[in-house]
């Protein structure tokens, strides 16, 4: 086979050159096209994590990951989600007795959220009842929204079963209609403070009741809550009740809530508790017995040396003071046994910390 001439080289670079500018012309017009395009809304919500409709409780993604990150989660205090499915079965017992309608309550969702989204999100018209949890020295939020609000309306003011509570927008709830919700939500806070009660000593009192959540500011807009959605189903009738709790109000329980469940103790365990209180009264501790105490000058310390003397202020038969550390035991009486000196405990002192020069 003979070798290529000259010329059929030629004809072969300028074939390759004019395929490789055609391959770089194409890519640059892609690049171009890629830069004037525009995203469409679909991408818009997909890039900030906007799915629709699912009012936040669906899967987020993209910038609002980013954004909500910062928000503790709930899941880090486990005993919540003990005390909340707690709650869910006394208020089934409470609101059948309030009703007296087949009522069933469940827990819809469980998430942490900020203040101020929770607030521009709630749906309106809705009741929103503000209460004190007293001995936390803070404020929690109770919404209840317009469907719950005729349910119960209509079913304490004997309307029949099968019916479809009548609603009527656009105009303020009653007189009666508030009196019925705060009814209804004296009876939730009660069931609240049972379901908090094996963990903590708390009662939730109803302050106020408000129709516009700006008068409803029991936190500022940027601090992070547990919200607790709860839906109650009274047979064709029903509604939602949302607990909004901020971790400021929670603050002094954390420890508590930061148990696991373990029986109905609530993570109480009694064996290591035994094992404890046993190891304790094998512990060694040293007991004191005080003569005298003084008050000197810090100039004749440094000045001590051996051979010098220090004169106390009490009598050889004065009682002298047993204490452990710095906590004060027992009065008692200076002696001899044999060879050795011994006291004598006359009565017990009381508890009072002192010092030790």
């Amino acid at each position: 086979m003979s070798p290529p001439s000259s010329e059929e080289e030629d004809d072969l670079a300028a074939a390759w050159g004019a395929a490789l500018e055609e391959e770089v012309g194409e890519a640059v017009a892609e690049t171009q096209a890629d830069a004037l395009r525009v995203l469409n809304q679909a991408e818009i919500d997909s890039l900030m994590g906007f799915q629709g409709g699912d009012g936040g409780r669906g899967e987020q993604s993209g910038i609002e990951r980013i954004i909500s990150s910062g928000l503790v989660s709930y899941e880090r205090l486990p005993m919540l989600e003990i005390i909340f499915d707690r709650l869910v079965r006394i208020m089934s017992t409470s609101l059948r007795n309030f009703t007296s309608d087949n009522v069933e309550v469940s827990i819809d969702s469980i998430a942490s959220q900020r203040f101020g989204d929770y607030l521009n999100s709630v749906p309106l018209p809705a009741m929103l009842a503000v209460f004190n949890c007293r001995e936390w020295d803070n404020y929690g939020l109770i919404v209840v929204d317009s469907a719950m609000i005729y349910s119960v309306v209509d079913v304490l003011l004997g309307g029949r079963r099968g019916t479809s509570a009548m609603r009527v927008e656009g105009r303020p709830y009653t007189t009666i209609e508030r009196t019925l919700v705060e009814r209804l939500l004296k009876v939730v806070l009660a069931d609240m403070t049972a379901a908090f009660n094996p963990v903590a000593d708390i009662h939730f009192e109803f302050d106020r009741l408000e129709v516009n959540p700006r008068f409803a500011m029991i936190s500022r807009l940027s601090n992070a809550c547990v919200l607790t959605r709860l839906r109650v189903d009274m047979e064709d009738r029903g509604g939602k009740i949302e607990l909004l709790l901020p971790y400021a109000t929670l603050e002094p329980v954390r420890e508590l809530l930061l148990q696991q469940f373990m029986g109905e103790k609530f993570g109480r365990d009694s064996i290591w508790e035994t094992h404890l209180a046993e190891e304790l009264r094998h512990t060694n501790v040293a007991l004191e017995v005080v003569l005298d105490q003084q008050t000197m000058p810090l100039s004749s310390i440094i000045d001590l040396k051996p051979g010098d003397m220090l004169y106390l202020n009490s009598k050889p038969s004065a009682p002298v003071r047993l204490q452990c550390g710095q906590v004060r035991l027992f009065t008692a009486e200076l002696g001899r046994v044999e060879t050795k000196t011994a006291v004598r405990i006359l009565e017990e002192a009381q508890m009072v910390p002192e010092a030790v020069v």
